[in-house]
């Protein structure tokens, strides 16, 4: 059996002159930078699949107070609302796929724009509340490139009870009229 020889990159390259090996690998390097910048150049003509817009707001909720309302379009309605502020970062790909996607799912989950009761009947207050107590929400990546979304403990305790009041007194609203409605 032979024994296995161990490669050592010195060894690979013995009989060339270290010279040629700089020259080469300054020339992979090269190549491979070409290559990165040609491909970050070409996603950007593929398309995203969604689009960066804001549909008209329909109704918001009646909020519980006005504290609620700016702590939860500073930290939560760039995604569940129509009113989202377009960075600059997500129009360049890949980010802008992340982007347009993380916005298009939080406005399909919950949307402050768009508070009909169909929408209302299929929040769950408890687990909006639940994802903002456990710091879920706002995404963690989000509040790093947006520090004035991230809520100081104080600020998280007046979002949740505020969401927890708003939310379920819009659920209430909703049943009481279809109560009436049957009622007639």
């Amino acid at each position: 059996m032979e024994e296995q020889q161990s490669l050592d990159p010195n060894e690979i390259y013995a009989n060339e002159p270290r010279a040629a090996l700089q020259k080469r690998q300054r020339r992979l390097r090269i190549w491979g930078a070409v290559v990165l910048v040609a491909g970050l150049i070409g996603i950007q003509l593929l398309p995203a699949g969604l689009e960066h817009n804001n549909p008209a707001v329909l109704q918001e909720p009646r909020w519980d107070s006005d504290t609620t309302k700016a702590l939860a379009k500073r930290a939560c309605y760039d995604c569940h609302s129509n009113e989202t502020v377009w960075p600059w970062y997500s129009y360049v790909a890949p980010v802008s796929w992340m982007v347009l996607q993380d916005v298009h799912e939080g406005r399909k989950v919950l949307n402050f724009s768009e508070w009909t009761p169909a929408q209302i009947e299929r929040v769950e207050p408890e687990e909006a509340v639940e994802l903002v107590s456990k710091g879920l929400m706002p995404l963690p990546y989000y509040e790093i490139l947006h520090p004035e979304a991230a809520l100081s403990d104080n600020e998280t305790g007046l979002l949740i009870n505020g969401l927890i009041e708003t939310l379920t007194q819009s659920r209430s609203d909703v049943l009481d009229s279809k109560n009436l409605d049957e009622e007639e």
